[in-house]
């Protein structure tokens, strides 16, 4: 007599209930990276071209161009991603190109994620102490730094050049982060690898979000307050550009970060109920993953693009108001602003703001507006 096997209806209901969202959510991560690839490679490419041919390097520019290169160099890999997902996770491009499109990920999305963070603190050192700005800001200092930015993200990119390689489950290949060498057998591996998990999850979510984001606010904070003070603004939009990259950072990248800590706390407890929370996981990773891709094609509009006439000088000369964008005109602008309001004892202080600040307002108005 054969056993009458049935699944109960509220199982079945929430399977049925999975399967739609896993579509819709699979969906959405399609879309995200697709636009993120062609606006990244064509956004982020214009400001290289501009600020790399047609521009002098000051230390506006050597921050925004290799912010720019982050982007680009993480967009163009995007495809790889996009063909893979499009295939439900097999990886068709062998083992070389695994091993390297994770690196120039991890590389460049650390590297974008720490240029930002050094283009609030440039920003704000410049609003709060000019002179000392005036005196040793130097393109040779952005340079070092950013040299060390790189090298940093090159350290937390550790893991993508150790780990990464081609799975076999089942006859298909995936690309994914394997730990065979952690140990001789399943049991070493797993040992090692909840070892290492947590810390690792917690260093990754500490600098790659909490840090950077405890940075921005701080700085960006700080320069609202300043120019607030001084009423060197006439209007809101200033604070509006500042609350739109501070967003805009917290918004695509929380999620992602917080679903990968959750993943390796979860590493504890796979054996016990492995079917929900590989479930949850592999549930969540795409939407997330490409929410924090989205970033690197906004940081060309958030940080060049976001000037209030815009539009107007796109259609008469995109290169040049790219590299309008980019110049250090907000800095001769926020000195006018100072010197017609403020007191003659404030001399020194109008000359070294005038001289070092990093956001872009129209030359042409007489209102100051402050762009990221």
């Amino acid at each position: 007599m054969e056993a009458n096997i049935s699944v109960p209806p509220y199982e079945s209901e929430w399977m049925s209930h999975e399967i739609i969202v896993r579509a819709i959510l699979w969906i959405v991560s399609m879309v995200l990276l697709s636009i993120t690839f062609v606006l990244g490679v064509l956004g982020n490419g214009l400001v290289i071209w501009v600020a790399g041919s047609r521009m002098a390097h000051t230390v506006t520019t050597i921050c925004y161009l290799n912010l720019a290169l982050a982007d680009f160099f993480f967009s163009v890999t995007l495809p790889f991603l996009i063909v893979s997902m499009a295939m439900k996770g097999l990886w068709p491009f062998g083992w070389f190109l695994c091993k390297f499109t994770n690196i120039m990920i991890a590389i460049n999305q650390y590297g974008s994620i720490f240029l930002i963070v050094v283009i609030a603190l440039d920003r704000c050192i410049c609003v709060l102490h000019p002179v000392w700005s005036q005196n040793h800001r130097s393109v040779n200092l952005a340079k070092k730094v950013i040299f060390g930015m790189w090298i940093l993200a090159t350290v937390f990119s550790l893991p993508a050049f150790i780990f990464s390689n081609i799975v076999n489950e089942k006859g298909n290949e995936i690309c994914f982060l394997s730990f065979e060498s952690l140990g001789s057998t399943e049991e070493e591996q797993m040992e090692i690898l909840l070892a290492i998990s947590l810390p690792m999850g917690i260093t990754q979510f500490i600098f790659g979000f909490c840090l950077p984001m405890f940075i921005m606010l701080v700085c960006y904070g700080l320069i609202a307050a300043k120019i607030h003070a001084m009423r060197m603004i006439k209007s809101s939009r200033p604070f509006q550009v500042l609350i739109a990259v501070v967003a805009s950072f917290f918004i695509c990248w929380f999620p992602f970060q917080l679903v990968g800590l959750l993943g390796k706390v979860w590493v504890k407890d796979v054996e016990l109920n492995e079917y929900k929370i590989i479930h949850i996981y592999l549930l969540l990773l795409p939407p997330t993953m490409s929410l924090a891709c989205f970033n690197s094609c906004l940081n060309p509009i958030l940080y060049v693009f976001m000037g209030q006439d815009f539009r107007e000088k796109l259609i008469h000369s995109l290169p040049f108001t790219v590299e309008r964008a980019l110049s250090d005109n907000f800095v001769k602008a926020i000195g006018t602003a100072i010197s017609s309001g403020a007191p003659s004892a404030d001399g020194v202080l109008k000359e070294g703001a005038s001289a070092c600040l990093s956001s872009y307002p129209n030359p042409s108005s007489n209102s100051f507006e402050l762009r990221p």
